[in-house]
């Protein structure tokens, strides 16, 4: 099953009096690009986070984000952690009597010191990393997911255009022959009124050499090969590199559709060229999402 490159997806869980939350969008990109944004005391977890979401995403514009806040319930605030506080201001105190000259702490001070220190000791929990590297495989699994729904409906565009180009190249292919011999009949015409004796082995020769340049069997089949191509790899679970080789399925797709139009001898032709270029634009648009 195809996945698309766009997805979002978002965890929390309160761990003592932190709430912790992982975040995670991608957008479309040639490879596979990982941005995280940390906070600067969990900077250090940087290449774990990294690891895990190259392990399960293989292509797009990755941001992951982590976000730690403390706790606003009313437990918290109404039990400080007082041993800590007296040890902040007594520290302070002591810098106060041996540098004179500097500011003494006042509460904005001593709050922030000691946010600080609890977010320390919570940062040099092993268990408060492993539950944010929990929430990232949480989070990792609602992204793929909903990577994976989409991926669904850009199937489903995508094997409508098929059978829509299927459906072009079948009629085409239908009336060739007959396309083939209504120029037989209009050259051996423009050839009667313009000589009074048709010369047969030069009317042969001249609708041989058109027949040559006009020989559209081998794109047909080329173009039946790739449709059948593209049908199969969005079809076929576990295949690699969908997106990359689509992309370039669509460019042979293209390459053929143009050289049909180049040999078109009627405006059946011209119309089938015009039609499958126009239904490979709209799968090439949707194949740029596909990881």
């Amino acid at each position: 099953m195809i996945s698309s490159m766009t997805g979002f997806a978002a965890v929390n869980r309160q761990v003592a009096t932190q709430n912790i939350r992982v975040d995670l969008k991608s957008v479309n990109h040639r490879y596979l690009d990982i941005q995280c944004k940390l906070p600067e005391e969990w900077r250090h977890l940087e290449m774990t986070l990294r690891q895990e979401i190259a392990a399960v995403i293989e292509r797009g514009k990755i941001e992951c984000r982590l976000f730690i806040e403390e706790a606003t319930t009313a437990d918290n605030q109404l039990t400080p952690n007082w041993a800590t506080i007296d040890a902040i201001v007594a520290l302070g105190q002591q810098i106060s009597q041996k540098y004179p000259h500097l500011s003494p702490l006042n509460t904005a001070d001593v709050l922030r010191f000691y946010t600080s220190f609890n977010n320390k000791q919570h940062n040099d929990s092993e268990q408060t990393q492993q539950v944010i590297i929990d929430l990232l495989r949480q989070a990792l699994q609602q992204f793929s997911a909903d990577r994976k729904r989409e991926g669904e409906k850009l199937q489903q565009h995508l094997l409508q255009r098929l059978d829509k180009m299927q459906i072009e190249i079948n009629q085409l292919e239908e009336i060739f022959p007959a396309i083939l011999e209504n120029y037989h009949q209009k050259l051996n015409q423009r050839l009667g009124e313009a000589v009074a004796n048709v010369n047969e082995d030069r009317l042969a020769q001249e609708f041989t050499l058109f027949v040559q340049k006009a020989d559209v069997d081998e794109e047909f089949s080329r173009l039946k090969t790739h449709i059948d191509e593209v049908r199969r790899i969005i079809t076929t679970d576990n295949e690699k590199s969908v997106g990359k080789r689509l992309d370039f399925l669509m460019q042979e797709l293209n390459r053929e559709a143009n050289t049909l139009g180049s040999k078109a001898v009627s405006i059946e032709s011209t119309n089938t060229s015009v039609a499958l270029k126009v239904l490979i634009e709209q799968m090439r648009e949707q194949v740029q999402n596909i990881e």
